[in-house]
């Protein structure tokens, strides 16, 4: 149950918190479609594999499964490969390019001094540009926003990957808003 009493207790995760203040919900909507789904030199998959990375660094169990759903559902992937995530990837085939994007990301999820230099410089030799670059910091700093935002107020998120399925394939297909 979560820490403020919600209208509908059986909504999940963000989903709840947003059918509580529509009105704070519709600008974060707009900026989860845009960074994931709008214009981006990234993949939407590729996006989606981000924030549910930084979501697992986070331990958001319901951002980084809800996320990991939708990334799964871009690729084409069994849900089981959400936990690959986890893993660093092993199954998943990711770019050397995502990797170095993929370790910017959780440079951001520690704070945002993490980043060096080097790390720009080592996304920069692997063909990154600097819109890839903007946009997988955008996006890691958006989440870390997004999962204080729903283990803070303490909402519950289901275990399995299943209870995922559908939202996953709403969030890649259908969008945000």
């Amino acid at each position: 149950m979560a820490h403020i009493t919600l209208p509908d207790e059986t909504l999940p995760g963000i989903v709840g918190l947003f059918n509580f203040r529509p009105e704070t919900a519709a600008p974060l909507r707009l900026l989860a479609e845009t960074l994931l789904r709008g214009e981006s030199p990234i993949a939407s998959s590729e996006r989606e594999l981000i924030a549910s990375y930084v979501s697992h660094l986070n331990n958001c169990h319901f951002c980084h499964t809800s996320h990991g759903a939708a990334a799964m559902a871009h690729l084409g992937c069994d849900l089981n490969l959400i936990d690959d995530i986890k893993q660093g990837f092993k199954t998943i085939s990711v770019s050397t390019k995502l990797r170095t994007l993929l370790y910017i990301a959780s440079k951001v999820q520690k704070g945002g001094k993490h980043v060096l230099e080097e790390d720009i410089a080592a996304a920069r030799a692997e063909g990154a540009t600097d819109q890839e670059i903007h946009d997988t910091v955008l996006i890691a700093a958006a989440f870390c926003m997004f999962n204080r935002y729903v283990d803070g107020l303490g909402t519950w998120a289901p275990e399995e990957h299943e209870g995922y399925r559908e939202m996953g394939q709403r969030m890649a297909f259908k969008g945000y808003v």
